[in-house]
């Protein structure tokens, strides 16, 4: 009887052996052949599930999304908004390895896709999730009187993005500087001062 192969799950694995070749060596580092040696197949094994490496990269992409996505969906947001939503946008940073690695991979992977047709479609639906976590998350603290009535929601959503971004930055670049505790107590201060 001919072995049945579960093709979403030997895609995922190629995925994952991409991602351990750019957090150690680099995106540029990250081709058909070494993420094939990294996965433990051929390079024509690897292409019989992404013809191209474009295709390859942007799967990849799509599987950090899904795993950001899987871990706030399996996520319990109780308690006040403000820790609630606090929680939430943890979740988004690289406050521990998993997150780390995910933040990693995401950032090369976004460099390497700068000027490249191709990824400007993934690109925008991966923002389009930062977007609808950030418009969420002030929703959230609005209907429960945690947004001054003086401030615009969707002004006060683009400034949490780019605290988003600015603190994954800060926590790769110089993790020493930026500890996790610290990531939360910039939230947890940024949130306090949404309502004021």
């Amino acid at each position: 009887m001919p072995k049945i192969v579960d093709r979403q799950v030997r895609r995922e694995e190629i995925a994952e052996a991409l991602w351990r070749v750019v957090r150690r060596d680099g995106v540029g580092a990250a081709t058909v052949r070494s993420i094939a040696a990294e996965a433990g197949w051929s390079p024509s094994a690897l292409r019989h599930y992404f013809s191209t490496q474009a295709e390859l990269l942007a799967f990849a992409m799509e599987h950090v999304i899904a795993r950001v996505r899987t871990r706030i969906a399996n996520t319990v947001f109780d308690g006040p908004v403000r820790v609630a939503v606090r929680r939430l946008l943890e979740e988004l940073l690289p406050m521990d390895a998993e997150r780390r690695a995910e933040a990693e991979v995401w950032l090369q992977l976004t460099a390497r896709a700068q000027g490249d047709p191709a990824a400007a479609a993934w690109l925008r639906h991966a923002d389009d999730g930062l977007v609808e976590v950030a418009t969420s998350a002030i929703a959230a603290l609005a209907a429960e009187g945690e947004l001054a009535g003086h401030r615009d929601a969707e002004f006060e959503a683009a400034r949490l993005r780019a605290l988003i971004d600015g603190l994954t930055v800060h926590v790769l670049a110089r993790p020493e500087s930026m500890p996790p505790e610290r990531v939360s107590a910039v939230l947890a201060a940024h949130l306090e001062d949404l309502a004021t």
